[in-house]
């Protein structure tokens, strides 16, 4: 008999620590149905009767998230056999406020009392067998980071669902002060919809509280409805508050009650955390901190390890392993030409692009999943959080704005910090406006030729992805799809620890293999078709790379599309077909661009490259070309990131719609106002140009809608 068990508790309680320890292997990540929360399924190693579910990280049961609402939704509709509470016992306090919450489920609880071997270090002391008594379900103690008891815990999980199975009896877990409970009892007494209703005592407290999706989800009459508003109003009388804040107050009191008698800590005043903290988060040196220990995580990443391993893979095993063998091979058994370069070009090409991403991101999530293992990384979302909370962004967002610059999949890709969807949704939509390292060969070409001389020209595009960012957030932000602040940042900062061996290899584990399997194929078959494009005439004859691509479709394709940038200044068919393929992988551009006008493959530096850029464009169109390349979508290994991220068709082409022509109007603006400056001719264009411009001062400068229409979006993702 299957017995379903879900995780729940607080963020960075140690919960996802625990469920990696129970299942091992045995677990499947994906998402929660219409939203991009995160869902991990899996079975006890030890006993396959036992079906884990863990549910994302949350710090009540209030529908103001989507985590919050995704994981009650579960726990009502679902009702599994028993809840897991995962508790860290070094902030107990904190802590139990969404214990209280649990146990009214109507479910039976069994805390897991974690990190007691940090409790026990600290000298501190937990009466468990009294604070079992006060809460009214089983306590285990357990260290989840060093294994510690972890399987008595199923044991006593295991042996309170099957009870509940046979029974269905649920202990009365705790009452608030005799004036709460009075509100709550009236309302179960006078709501028909409660009575014969399990959850009855949860679905009270919402009902008092005025929680608008349980009052939908429940039949309340109308005269019911009035009888609960005059209730709220007489308690708002009374004790001066509306029913959400008398039930906050009367949690924490009935937690600092219990917690007061029966924990006594041995220390008094800043635990070895705060010291650090104090100099961490300081208001001065938090910045230059974190600017230092990121420009490390960066340095390591493309200097030091993922560079190098990134050339080893494309030049040593893909070039001469796999395609140098492969040639020589295909040459030696009479190969069709058309088919050896199928098979080189395109799929061990395409394949090659994939594995060429993968030392880079494996080095970077690694480093990542020690910062966060270690608890810096819930620092850096504190510290930043004031700063981009003026742009219509949470602290959050800098994580993977900041990645982006290295590689815009993993900057997509570590949005998955980010616990609002709207917040969400938002930072996947600009993290990649800033240049990556494949955008810098499109830098050093124009810098060592258009802009030769000229310093300011590298810096310039930082600062415009910079400034793309903070633009882009704002009017974004005041749109209704994204109305309101951002999410208040409410979070508990985790006690440092040393980072578990297990935690980081299994984080990097599962974020590459996600990268290599969704990601890796959309560029494989991206690959293919642009092998097609370029090595099939307009006839449809086969053609080698070699040979003139004059007639090739791509460039049929090409011609045909250019007319679209002749208002950004490069509308000929060699820059259209360098942006398209720019698409696959911002590396291709320049040496695309070389190879389409006939003069060969080039490097960034070259002289070939430098004649090249200095034929096809003035400095204003260099300008936009860049800037449409930069803002543009970054590639299709970043589609790909965006689509998994998104988990949305809707959500993904939005993104896309929106990138593409913040790009193309921003280098609209920039070709037409620099070829003004540069003595041109004001055209039509440039009359185009002046009123994008108003129109982003508009935008910029109106007020944001009415914040409150955030919850209703909010509902309406849940319910794709």
């Amino acid at each position: 008999m299957e017995l379903r068990i879900a995780l729940a508790g607080n963020p960075n309680s140690g919960k996802s620590t625990l469920f990696n320890g129970l299942t091992g292997s045995n677990q499947y990540v994906g998402n929660w149905p219409g939203v991009t929360v995160e869902k991990k399924d899996g079975t006890y190693k030890k006993d396959k009767s036992l079906k884990l579910i863990d549910l994302p990280g949350i710090y009540s049961l209030s529908p103001y998230t989507l985590e919050e609402v995704v994981s009650r939704d579960y726990l009502l509709k679902e009702s599994p056999d028993a809840i897991i509470n995962v508790v860290d016992a070094s902030n107990i306090e904190r802590n139990l406020y969404l214990t209280t919450q649990l146990a009214e489920l109507g479910i039976p609880v069994i805390i897991a009392l974690n990190m007691m071997d940090v409790v026990r270090k600290n000298g501190d002391q937990i009466n468990i067998k009294a604070l079992k008594e006060g809460l009214g379900c089983e306590i285990v103690e357990i260290s989840a980071l060093k294994g510690e008891n972890v399987d008595h815990l199923m044991d006593v999980a295991k042996k309170v669902a099957e009870e509940h199975q046979k029974t269905g009896v649920i202990t009365h877990v705790h009452e608030f002060n005799e004036e709460v409970e009075s509100y709550i009892r009236q309302i179960e007494d006078n709501v028909q919809a409660l009575r014969d209703n399990k959850n009855h005592r949860w679905y009270a407290i919402k009902l008092f509280e005025s929680d608008p999706k349980i009052e939908d989800k429940i039949n309340v009459t109308s005269d019911e409805k009035e009888f609960i508003k005059k209730l709220q109003e007489d308690a708002d009388d009374k004790l001066d508050d509306d029913g959400e804040g008398i039930i906050t107050d009367a949690r924490y009191e009935f937690v600092t009650n219990i917690t007061h008698k029966n924990v006594k800590k041995a220390k008094e005043g800043m635990t070895t955390s705060d010291k650090i903290d104090r100099i961490v988060t300081n208001r001065i040196l938090a910045l230059p901190i974190f600017a230092g220990i990121m420009f490390l995580v960066y340095f390591i990443t493309i200097k030091v390890l993922g560079t190098p391993m990134s050339d080893w893979v494309n030049d040593v095993f893909v070039a001469e392993i796999l395609q140098g063998n492969a040639g020589a091979w295909m040459d030696s058994a009479g190969v069709a030409p058309w088919l050896a370069s199928l098979v080189n070009d395109g799929i061990i090409g395409g394949v090659g692009a994939v594995l060429g991403f993968l030392p880079l991101i494996v080095v970077l999530f690694i480093l990542l999943a020690i910062l966060e293992d270690v608890g810096y990384m819930s620092r850096i979302a504190f510290i930043l959080d004031r700063i981009f909370r003026k742009f219509g962004l949470s602290g959050k967002s800098f994580i993977p704005v900041l990645i982006g610059t290295g590689c815009s999949v993993p900057g997509i890709m570590a949005t998955r910090t980010i616990e609002n969807d709207q917040d969400r949704r938002l930072t996947i939509m600009v993290s990649s406006f800033m240049p990556c390292s494949a955008k810098t060969e499109i830098i050093a070409l124009f810098a060592g030729s258009v802009f030769t001389g000229r310093w300011w020209f590298g810096p310039l595009c930082y600062f415009a992805g910079i400034a793309a960012v903070i633009v882009s957030g704002i009017i974004i932000k005041k749109t209704s799809m994204f109305a309101g602040d951002p999410a208040p940042f409410v979070m508990e900062l985790p006690q440092y620890h040393f980072p578990s061996y297990r935690n980081v290899i299994r984080s990097t584990y599962d974020r590459s293999k996600a990268f290599v399997i969704k990601a890796g194929t959309i560029i494989l078959l991206a690959a293919l078709g642009v092998w097609l494009l370029q090595n099939i005439s307009v006839d449809f004859e086969f053609h080698t790379f070699d040979q003139d691509s004059k007639d090739s479709i791509l460039s049929a394709i090409g011609k045909f599309f250019s007319p679209i940038f002749i208002p950004l200044g490069f509308g000929n068919w060699i820059a259209t077909v360098a942006s398209a393929l720019g698409l696959v992988a911002k590396e291709v551009v320049v040496g695309t661009m070389g190879v389409l006008s006939g003069i060969g493959e080039v490097e960034s530096g070259d002289a070939n490259a430098i004649a090249l850029a200095t034929r096809l464009f003035t400095p204003a169109s260099a300008m936009a070309f860049m800037i449409f390349n930069q803002l543009n979508v970054p590639c299709f290994a970043a589609l790909g990131a965006i689509r998994t991220e998104m988990n949305s068709a809707k959500w993904t082409w939005f993104t896309v719609i929106y990138q593409t022509v913040f790009a193309y109007t921003i280098a609209l603006m920039v070709y037409q106002f620099s070829s003004l400056a540069l003595g041109g001719a004001f055209t039509v264009w440039t009359g185009v140009a002046f009123v994008v411009l108003l129109a982003y001062i508009y935008l910029l400068f109106i007020k944001k809608p009415n914040s409150s229409k955030r919850k209703v979006k909010e509902e309406a993702a849940l319910q794709e």
